[in-house]
């Protein structure tokens, strides 16, 4: 402290155990943006940016860097690095914050956001999200009900879900575990060109389990579906010509 000048409005508050004055700990941080004490996840009054910082914002003396083509430049100051951005047309981006020293690269960020962008949204659009179905049989199943059973399940594999086969024994049933094996043994050969046996038949209390996977994914199954309807125009406005 200089002589004659307080770090405090207030003298008072110069001697206040916390070290903050009139801020104390639910104050406002002065300009700036120093953390709320407590909350190092803050800044001020917002929460600290996830953007990576670039250029005039990397406050590091010295930072190791990589070119635009990935290229191993060295260790340089970052006064060297930021007249070699300007040079060069592009922007310095620190990519590994936690290094030492920092990694920065030469690029052009505001392409490099775009990109990752649109990869974010390809990835999201050719995502897709695993359903799994189940039906339920018994040992002793009529032909007529497994038929029926049987074509769920197609219905299922041909729409792209998984299929969670379980097979409830009942008394005496439960005895003779080979009459479930069989029958789900029959399920997964009369259904094979459409799903294989991701997991095998396996003892589960009263029940029998078996998972079916389709060969192709739900997203798959919606591409040929569109193509399909899109054939199906394309020939009716064919005939109607």
């Amino acid at each position: 402290m200089l002589a004659g000048f307080s770090l405090f409005e207030d003298p008072d508050e110069a001697g206040r155990p916390d070290g903050f004055g009139h801020l104390g700990r639910t104050g406002r941080p002065p300009p700036g943006g120093r953390p709320v004490p407590g909350n190092p996840r803050k800044l001020g009054r917002g929460l600290i940016s996830a953007e990576p910082r670039i250029n005039d914002r990397i406050r590091v003396p010295e930072v190791r860097l990589v070119g635009p083509n990935g290229e191993q430049v060295g260790i340089v100051s970052v006064q060297d690095a930021l007249r070699l951005a300007q040079e060069s047309d592009l922007d310095l981006v620190e990519v590994a914050p936690t290094a030492r020293p920092p990694v920065a690269k030469l690029m052009d960020y505001g392409k490099f956001k775009y990109e990752s962008a649109v990869k974010a949204r390809e990835s999201r659009k050719n995502q897709s999200n695993t359903i799994i179905k189940e039906i339920k049989l018994r040992p002793k199943i009529d032909p007529h009900d497994y038929e029926t059973k049987k074509g769920h399940v197609v219905r299922f594999l041909k729409s792209g879900d998984k299929v969670k086969v379980t097979i409830m024994f009942r008394g005496r049933e439960q005895s003779r575990p080979e009459l479930g094996r069989r029958l789900l043994a029959r399920l997964a050969e009369d259904v094979q060109d459409l799903g294989t046996v991701e997991s095998q038949p396996k003892q589960d209390g009263r029940n029998m389990v078996m998972v079916i996977g389709p060969h192709k994914r739900r997203s798959e199954h919606k591409a040929e579906a569109r193509a399909a309807a899109g054939d199906r125009t394309r020939r009716q406005q064919r005939e109607q010509a």
